[in-house]
C-alpha cells in the first residue's frame, strides 16, 4: 500500500515575516514562492495563507503602492491566499500602528482548516508567543504542528517549547530564497 506524502498548510505573519528579514538581513527581498517551497520541504502543499494589514494610502501613498503591488502579486500565484487585517492608527507618526484581527485570522484559520482535516501538518511562520494556545489545541486533535522562526535560539522559546518542530530561518536557510536581483546593464560609451 503506497503511503500519500504528509499534506501541509504554511500560515505566514506577514507583518512579523517582513520585520524578521528586515531585522535580521537587512533590505534583501524574499522571493515568497521559494520561500514556501522551501518551507513545504517537498510534502503535498495543500495552501499557503498570507495575513497582512493594508497601510492606508492617506498616510503614506509610497507604502501603500508598493504594499499593494505585494498584494496583487499573491493573489496571482496558485495555492496562495491572502487574508487582511487591518491597522490601527494612535499618534501617528510619532508611534508606528499595530495591527488588528491578524492573529485572530491565523488562529482561526490553523484550527478550522485542522478540524477539517484539511492538512497534515500546520507550519506557522511567526515568533508571536500569542498562538501557543491554538498549537496546543491542534497537537491535542492530533495534527503536527511546526514554527519557522528566524533569530537566535533563545527567541520565542513558548513557541519552541509547544511545537512539534522548529525550524530555524537563518541566512543558511533562505540562501537559495532571495529575489534574483540583476546588475543594470553599463551605459553605452560614446563612439
Amino acid at each position: 500500500m503506497l503511503e500519500r506524502p504528509e499534506a501541509v498548510s504554511i500560515y505566514i505573519d506577514g507583518s512579523n515575516l517582513y520585520h524578521s528579514i528586515r531585522q535580521y538581513f537587512g533590505e534583501k527581498r524574499l522571493d515568497l514562492i521559494k520561500f514556501r517551497d522551501k518551507l513545504a520541504a517537498g510534502r503535498r502543499l495543500v495552501r499557503t495563507y498570507y495575513y497582512d494589514a493594508p497601510f492606508p494610502a492617506d498616510k503614506d501613498s509610497e507604502r501603500a503602492r508598493n504594499q499593494q503591488r505585494f498584494h496583487n502579486f499573491i493573489q496571482t500565484q496558485s495555492y496562495i491566499e491572502l487574508r487582511l487585517g487591518r491597522l490601527i492608527f494612535r499618534d501617528y507618526p510619532r508611534l508606528p500602528p499595530f495591527e488588528k484581527g491578524i492573529d485572530i485570522k491565523i488562529a482561526t484559520d490553523m484550527l478550522v482548516q485542522g478540524f477539517r482535516d484539511n492538512y497534515d501538518v500546520a507550519l506557522l511562520v511567526s515568533g508571536d508567543t500569542d498562538f501557543v494556545d491554538a498549537i496546543q489545541a491542534l497537537k491535542d486533535y492530533g495534527k503536527h504542528v511546526e514554527v519557522a522562526l528566524f533569530g537566535q535560539a533563545w527567541t520565542s522559546q513558548a513557541l519552541r517549547n509547544v511545537a512539534d518542530r522548529t525550524i530555524i530561518v537563518d541566512e543558511p536557510f533562505l540562501a537559495d530564497c532571495w529575489m534574483v536581483q540583476l546588475p543594470l546593464p553599463l551605459p553605452k560609451s560614446e563612439p
